[in-house]
């Protein structure tokens, strides 16, 4: 018996990096995903036909996770479409770094509400579901420097820490109901995003963190998928973090 058998995930985010290796393993111990992405478009496509070909129900959605109307109706349309939500992930997530300083009015505001209110928006929209249903696990990606701030990130760690006080706030909101609420803080994953980071600074990174390596995708989404499953039936209200030490 897989882990997810039967049982329907949505994920933001999800056409590359973090959010696809969770898809794909959800996918993998047979959970029907659906996945959302600003666009629909090649690299989605691609992710949609990967998790299908997994055996599983998949699709994409194009939506703007940052927009409340938005993620009502794409959510009404993936309950039209699969019939239920069981996981939600919200992984959606960008990063405007600068020192504070520097930092404009407009950086601010996009990665808060790419970041945070997202988690809102899609928690307020899977929750009537979820409570009619009395069961639930929702996954909220945060990460270290949501837990203990990093120079030149004070708008994406702000978005992270508010996440997690997010995360214990509906953990006790609606535990009663059979629904669990946990939170992820990934230290330096190797995707996309810290790819563009420079060499020299990447060895720095890693030299902080006892394990010596960036963390993978995968090792991320293995967390997630313990969150999501039964296996971790008591446990809510967490924030787990997956970074190597780095943040002990």
């Amino acid at each position: 018996m897989k882990l997810l058998e039967g049982k329907t995930a949505i994920v933001t985010g999800a056409s590359r990096g973090i959010g696809k290796a969770i898809a794909i393993k959800f996918a993998e111990e047979g959970c029907n995903v659906a996945f959302t992405d600003l666009f629909y478009d090649e690299t989605a496509q691609a992710t949609e036909a990967e998790l299908q070909s997994k055996g599983v129900k998949a699709k994409a959605y194009a939506s703007d996770a940052s927009k409340f109307d938005d993620t009502q109706n794409v959510v009404a349309q993936i309950i039209a479409d699969f019939g239920s939500i069981d996981i939600l992930v919200n992984n959606a997530g960008i990063t405007k770094d600068s020192l504070l300083m520097r930092m404009t009015e407009m950086q601010w505001d996009a990665v808060i509400t790419v970041n945070l209110k997202s988690v809102f928006n899609f928690t307020k929209a899977v929750q009537g579901g979820m409570l009619k249903q009395k069961s639930g696990s929702i996954v909220n990606l945060s990460s270290v420097v949501g837990v203990s701030g990093n120079a030149g990130q004070a708008n994406y760690s702000a978005s992270k820490a508010g996440i997690i006080g997010f995360t214990k706030s509906i953990a006790r909101e609606l535990g009663s109901r059979g629904i669990r609420s946990n939170a992820i803080a990934p230290g330096f994953i190797i995707t996309e995003m810290t790819a563009k980071i420079p060499e020299d600074a990447r060895k720095q990174w890693e030299a902080t963190i006892p394990m010596k390596r960036g963390g993978l995708p995968e090792e991320v989404a293995k967390v997630a998928l313990f969150l999501a499953s039964d296996l971790a039936s008591y446990v809510s209200g967490q924030v787990i973090n997956v970074c190597g030490a780095m943040n002990t």
